[in-house]
């Protein structure tokens, strides 16, 4: 029987652990060093539900999934939106104006480097956030911080010395759930989201061909991200999300549609939109 563990990328404390237990409160978290690891924990049974972030709304795609996704052979069943916020902490007693050094993530000092550039301080790149809050708790060094999520000050024992320091108050990142079996959301139940994958030949119009389908059924297209396969130029990968279920006569309409122009179509989810999206739009 496979475990009722949620698995995610990082150390307790970091967003990816907030968000899992905001939204599965009553799952036992499984925290793993790798987005490698995260999948392989759902792939092998270890854990029925992996909580992995898609893309962020200063950052953009996180690259890394992008690369395991299409490969994976698990499925999207839900999306979740995180407001983002961080903390700068450092052990107890410092003060902001001894910190030489700051500690995170490469997408968390990308999305706070205006605090990070007035305060004059030396990025160092951690595997996560809340990682690097641990870091900070065992170095116990006054001159070292990290830029964490406010939840690991808590964990780990350190003083939070500024607050809310992201560069952009519309900080928000996107995270998927992705199980072994597909959970496809009923037609007609409220907005959905179907994610996909599709690969074109290198030929002058391929893609406005494989395109065209969404827009004369007047489906509208929310991503559309292109990277390469197996390193090879000839040909092109892309992973799309639309509105709509598939079972809806526009969509349907459209995908067989893509079919005619592609050389691979695969649905990887179709899932309930997260109420966020219509605040966001």
């Amino acid at each position: 029987m496979t475990s009722r563990r949620i698995a995610y990328q990082g150390e307790p404390g970091a967003n990816s652990d907030m968000v899992c237990k905001r939204h599965y409160p009553d799952r036992e978290t499984l925290p793993c060093a790798s987005f490698e690891d995260v999948f392989a924990a759902v792939s092998s049974g270890e854990a029925e539900l992996a909580m992995i972030p898609i893309d962020n709304s200063i950052a953009g795609r996180v690259a890394d999934i992008h690369h395991f996704l299409p490969t994976s052979g698990l499925h999207i069943i839900a999306e979740h939106f995180l407001r983002i916020q961080f903390s700068l902490m450092g052990v107890r007693g410092a003060t902001i104006d001894q910190v030489k050094t700051v500690h995170s993530h490469v997408h968390a000092l990308g999305q706070c480097r205006k605090f990070i550039k007035q305060h004059g301080l030396t990025t160092v790149i951690s595997g996560d956030t809340a990682g690097a809050a641990r870091e900070i708790a065992d170095a116990g060094d006054p001159t070292q911080a990290s830029i964490s999520p406010p939840l690991a000050a808590e964990i780990y024992g350190l003083d939070v010395l500024a607050t809310d320091i992201e560069d952009e108050e519309h900080n928000t990142t996107r995270f998927v759930v992705l199980s072994r079996e597909p959970q496809r959301a009923d037609a007609g139940s409220g907005p959905v989201v179907t994610s996909f994958i599709f690969n074109v030949r290198n030929l002058p119009a391929a893609l406005y061909k494989a395109l065209g389908g969404f827009a004369t059924n007047g489906v509208n297209m929310t991503k559309l991200e292109s990277y390469m396969v197996g390193g090879q130029f000839a040909a092109t990968q892309f992973l799309a999300e639309v509105d709509g279920h598939p079972d809806d006569l526009p969509l349907s309409r459209a995908l067989e549609e893509l079919a005619f122009f592609t050389t691979d179509v695969r649905i990887l989810g179709v899932y309930p939109a997260d109420a966020s999206r219509s605040s966001r739009s």
